[in-house]
């Protein structure tokens, strides 16, 4: 496969169920990438989470990733392309550019707000997991940045190696993101106000004693605990139960506002073309700059900060720049 050649979602998101002991597991597979989905491939990820919520042979869903990392976001490279094409509302939506639809003018509000809307839509691969009645466990390592730090959000357990960072890139380079509610309340306010304002990431320790995370062990003993968690919510009570208990915690979630933080989310995000760069600081991530590319501009930015507060693993390394 040719560096830009895309594969296709069936090779991105991988999946395999096990009758017997009743747990699925969905694998994120392109490591070369960091695990970036693209939109094909999370509007996969949503239809199979739609079927094994059905399944009466899935109790029980591990999400994973292949490689080194869990993820690290979404494949924004090709938003961005199929922006520029025209294409990105008709991909995300599954519309054929032949059927005879006619989508919002460019740079109008709901050409925007309309993407941004669909991202609290289970069926965008981005909230997918809060209408799941199974039990889900959430295997991270590496980084857990962006639509994956959204899987985690939305998942019932989340089990990590020591070694794991969790945050979103777009607090530095935009300032806001689909899950925020979500994360302020699973995280707890004050420690995601910490994450938002400052941009860093947490590290599985840091998240675990927020009570984000259930358990951290070591790289080496990573798929061990989770398949501990995954065979014991297997052999609890029967599926109709878990039903149950799943429905009572999704009540509790939108008594606490879960899918209005989705609304208002995206409304914050489709008011981003009236935001201004504060003059002349350096800590902008400007349109120049952006046009760079986006990986660049954010590691650039990333300098900014104290090493410990990097998103990049070899910038957290980095204890003194001039070294």
């Amino acid at each position: 496969m040719s560096p830009t050649e895309i594969p296709p979602p069936e090779e991105i998101i991988l999946y395999e169920k096990d009758p017997e002991t009743r747990i699925a597991t969905i694998t994120f597979n392109r490591p070369d990438q960091l695990n970036i989905p693209t939109i094909g491939a999370r509007r996969r990820y949503a239809n199979l989470l739609f079927k094994a919520s059905i399944d009466d042979d899935v109790k029980v869903l591990v999400v994973r990733g292949v490689g080194d990392h869990l993820g690290t976001g979404a494949d924004l490279d090709e938003l961005m392309a199929k922006r520029v094409e025209g294409t990105a509302l008709h991909e995300e939506y599954g519309i054929d550019p032949d059927d005879d639809v006619t989508m919002p003018p460019d740079r109008s509000y709901r050409a925007g707000a309309s993407l941004l809307h669909w991202y609290g839509n289970t069926g965008s691969g981005c909230r997918s997991l809060q209408d799941f009645k199974k039990i889900s466990i959430l295997e991270v390592k590496g980084y857990c940045y962006g639509w994956h730090f959204y899987q985690a959000g939305d998942a019932d357990l989340v089990i990590s190696s020591d070694d794991a960072l969790f945050g979103h890139p777009a607090f530095r380079y935009v300032g806001y993101a689909p899950r925020m509610w979500q994360w302020a309340m699973t995280m707890g306010l004050r420690k995601f106000q910490e994450m938002v304002f400052t941009g860093r990431p947490f590290t599985a320790q840091q998240m675990y004693e927020c009570n984000f995370v259930n358990s951290v062990v070591p790289r080496e003993d990573l798929e061990a605990e989770t398949a501990k968690y995954a065979l014991a919510c297997a052999k609890t009570r029967p599926t109709d139960t878990v039903f149950m208990q799943k429905v009572f915690f999704e009540i509790m979630k939108q008594h606490q506002g879960e899918y209005m933080g989705s609304l208002l989310s995206a409304w914050l995000e489709s008011m981003g073309g009236q935001l201004r760069d504060d003059v002349g600081r350096s800590a902008n991530l400007s349109n120049e700059t952006m046009d760079a590319g986006l990986n660049l501009a954010v590691k650039d930015n990333d300098s900014n900060f104290p090493p410990e507060w990097r998103l990049s693993r070899s910038g957290r390394r980095r204890r003194d720049d001039a070294g």
